[in-house]
């Protein structure tokens, strides 16, 4: 979106999340372990007349009806956020279980216009069909189509202009999952940016994150400036400077925590009202959330790689000088963490940021390091 260039911050990057005491686990994996075996492809979903929602009729009734996909067109309607975050907030998974629907990951993009690496998403979602979903928030005021075939065709929703710093910017993430929300067939939400791009194939992927029981969620105490610093004590004493949290802004969770965030009205009352520069609601407001609720559904990690090692306020921008084999597999394990109970080298999922010129040698190392 056209904006005038954001004020320059003086915080430091963020430090790492503190250490979080696990049960025993067996010895850590090397740092640059070889990468899984690429998994095969997941068998195709069953066939259906039409994918469907289940939709609140009312405010007042229990009633539901299923509306048809197809029938409903485009994701374009007229509702308002409340009106939008209501009825997400009401379609249930009944539907999923009775006719044995496929679960879906909705795949959530907050951009500021077009997707420079769609051709490298086309190549990871390609094949797939029926076990994910797309939505794409951009500034209203960008108009330019994509490609008839494109798989990113038609899935923009209604949007509102984002304004960096402000609490526009959990509007939008709200937004996106409140619309993806409406499919109930949608089981896990991942929020990514125009700059991420995948570090496995879908499958791999698709499999963390239904094999897993917990969101994914950054989420630390940071007691400097940078964290601490932001509390605003009119918060008090809906939020309390000990529930403080920040964490990063690209996140995912699942369809119960979804649901939460989008009806929660108490805490984000007080985040739009009190958290202004030098406080960000976008790395505040989930993570603090998630800490004073719904703790025990959160792995307290990000699965979003960025890389912060040369200091700033602002994460390193990777251009196409920069994009090889090595680099890919180091970001992809570099780290260990915990995933169901076990230590892994699988951490990261996705990596950001990437620069539009990047797309060309992505694209001529996407099988031998990310498996597409």
């Amino acid at each position: 979106m056209p904006l005038p260039p954001p004020p320059q911050l003086s915080s430091p990057a963020p430090p790492p999340p503190p250490e979080i005491p696990l049960p025993p686990v067996p010895p850590p994996l090397a740092l640059l372990s070889p990468p899984p075996p690429i998994m095969p492809s997941p068998p195709p979903p069953p066939i259906l007349s039409s994918p469907s929602i289940l939709v609140a009729l009312s405010n007042e009734t229990a009633n539901h009806t299923i509306v048809s996909l197809k029938e409903q067109g485009s994701l374009a309607h007229n509702m308002s956020d409340e009106e939008l975050f209501l009825r997400a907030s009401t379609v249930s998974s009944e539907e999923l279980l009775r006719r044995n629907i496929v679960p879906k990951v909705a795949f959530m993009f907050l951009t500021k216009g077009p997707l420079p690496l769609a051709p490298l998403w086309e190549k990871f979602f390609k094949g797939h069909e029926g076990f994910y979903s797309i939505y794409v928030h951009t500034d209203p005021s960008f108009n330019k189509s994509v490609h008839e075939d494109s798989v990113f065709r038609g899935r923009r929703i209604p949007s509102q202009p984002v304004y960096w710093g402000t609490a526009t910017m959990i509007d939008a993430e709200r937004r996106l999952l409140a619309n993806a929300l409406l499919d109930s067939s949608n089981q896990r939400f991942v929020l990514l940016s125009e700059s991420c791009i995948p570090l496995f194939n879908f499958t791999t992927i698709y499999c963390y994150f239904m094999d897993s029981n917990l969101s994914f969620v950054g989420c630390y105490d940071d007691p400097r400036k940078a964290g601490r610093g932001r509390y605003n004590p009119k918060m008090w004493p809906i939020v309390n400077i000990t529930d403080w949290r920040k964490g990063s802004q690209w996140f995912e969770v699942h369809r119960d925590l979804a649901i939460h965030i989008v009806s929660d009205s108490k805490y984000y009352s007080v985040f739009k009202e009190y958290c202004g520069p030098p406080c960000y609601a976008d790395e505040h407001y989930i993570p603090t959330l998630v800490n004073i609720l719904y703790s025990k559904w959160n792995s307290n990690r990000s699965i979003t790689w960025t890389d912060w090692s040369r200091g700033g306020p602002h994460p390193r921008r990777f251009g196409w000088v920069d994009i090889n084999d090595w680099l890919l597999n180091h970001t992809r394990f570099e780290s260990t963490c915990e995933y169901n109970g076990n230590t892994t080298s699988t951490c990261f999922l996705f990596a950001r940021k990437f620069l539009p010129n990047t797309l060309k040698p992505l694209l001529r190392v996407a099988h031998s390091s990310l498996g597409l």
